[in-house]
């Protein structure tokens, strides 16, 4: 029987755990078990159909576990006997270990849709082989239907009509596209920039069925509208692929996610860790659970795990939620609550919003303006959240403001904010816009 101090079941945030195992236990024997024989970057998935050209454009290197001396195992874990602390792979391989990290992700949601099970319809999976083929099948359709509004099917929208004259139909039953995520504003601005890369979406609309013989040649509305179509791609979410850990009688939480605590470690067993989607969220502002599942909570939550194996040593703060995307060359960051979100939750809070060139003077080249807008309580000027939207900045400039949420800082200590600036690379000290929308947001607040 193989033997391991810790054991890894999973991918991506699994590599970032057992690193993290590596650089606090360089003494402990680290094995990695996945089902895949490679590892793609998620977040990179739909960029497979456009700008990347293909999956072996969008994978994460082995050599990186190779280089840590982690062990990798090219298996599927189908059982744990956590009182003999022994994983029994597919091929009958047992491995003994002292301490075991869920890794194991998310499936796609595949929504009982009559028509669901029809050739040509694509939900997102993370395998490599997978994505090839649907790649493949992409070179003959004419009419493709995109199944949801958010993020995947966004970004798929946007980038399968990168180098191919075919019709892309966006259908999302919510009022606007990326709904869930961002305030009105910026999703009638991301909507704009679909429709000006040839996309045609419809908002408050359901699919009644998919329609065909063996394979797709329609989606049918509920109003009895068919949309032609030879290849459907579902962008409906995922779900936290927890089969295992429920097998083995670990405590399932919100959505059926691993319940963990701060330290990730899971409520049912002390040498049982989990992190990345099967783990269970918990909001960073009131701690409820939450169904949100970025690659950047995933591999923190990793570093928390494998950090905190043998000795307690970092804690998760909750999930802030911070993300970015890029629809037809512009990009759209959150981070935190939106305006939207508070008005939900009946907060009382201020706005500050600031417009400014991402250079100075504006006619640098690549020069885009960029539109910030903050969310502070009203009482306290503490920062709740940000959105923005503008050019490749955008990306770093989220990242700023989920800084500032995480220390709790407020309007006042944001408006004091002392930048580093150039006339190529960032806005203006003058009209930089976290702090200019800052500093507006103090006056309301002192007005007030």
């Amino acid at each position: 029987m193989k033997k391991t101090d810790v054991l890894v079941l999973g991918g991506l945030s699994g590599i970032t755990a057992g690193l993290s195992c590596r650089r606090h236990y360089p003494d402990k024997s680290v094995t990695l078990v996945r089902k895949e024989g490679t590892v793609l970057i998620p977040c990179g998935i739909p960029y497979i159909f456009g700008t990347v050209g293909g999956p072996q454009n969008n994978v994460v290197p082995d050599g990186l576990l190779e280089s840590n001396s982690i062990e990798l195992i090219k298996g599927e874990a189908v059982a744990i006997d956590r009182d003999k602390k022994i994983a029994t792979l597919k091929d009958t391989t047992q491995i003994e270990y002292d301490k075991l990290i869920f890794a194991t992700g998310s499936l796609p949601v595949i929504p009982p849709i009559p028509g669901i099970n029809k050739k040509n319809v694509f939900p997102v999976k993370k395998e490599f082989e997978y994505l090839g083929d649907v790649l493949n099948s992409m070179k003959t359709v004419e009419d493709v239907v995109i199944i949801g509004g958010g993020f995947i099917g966004v970004e798929f929208a946007d980038e399968c009509r990168k180098g191919r004259d075919i019709n892309v139909t966006l259908v999302e039953a919510l009022p606007h596209c990326l709904q869930m995520a961002m305030d009105d504003e910026y999703c009638t601005e991301a909507e704009g920039r679909l429709n000006e890369a040839g996309v045609k979406i419809m908002v408050n609309t359901m699919v009644k069925e998919i329609v065909g013989d063996d394979v797709v040649t329609g989606v049918k509305l509920a109003d009895g509208t068919v949309l032609k179509a030879d290849a459907v791609i579902l962008g409906i979410g995922a779900n936290p692929n927890t089969f295992l850990a429920e097998k083995a009688g670990l405590e399932l939480g919100y959505k059926k996610a691993i319940k963990v605590d701060r330290y990730m470690q899971s409520y049912s067993d002390p040498n049982i860790f989990a992190c990345g989607d099967c783990a269970e969220k918990f909001s960073f502002f009131n701690g409820r659970p939450v169904p949100i599942m970025l690659a950047s909570i995933a591999t923190a939550e990793a570093r928390i795990a494998g950090a905190n194996l043998f000795s307690p040593v970092h804690q998760n703060c909750g999930a802030i939620s911070v993300f970015s995307t890029m629809i037809n060359k512009r990009a759209f960051a959150v981070a935190g609550i939106t305006e939207r979100m508070a008005k939900q939750s009946e907060m009382s809070y201020v706005i500050g919003r600031h417009e400014a060139s991402d250079t100075h003077p504006v006619g640098m080249p690549d020069s885009s303006i960029v539109k910030v807008k903050i969310v502070f309580a009203k009482s306290t000027g503490v920062i709740l959240g940000g959105s923005i939207s503008g050019g490749r900045s955008a990306g770093e400039m989220i990242n700023v403001l989920s800084a500032c949420i995480m220390h709790r800082m407020t309007a006042n200590d944001m408006a004091q904010f002392q930048m580093g600036t150039h006339p190529a690379l960032t806005p203006s000290p003058i009209a930089y816009p976290i702090v200019n929308a800052a500093c507006k947001a103090v006056l309301e607040i002192h007005c007030h």
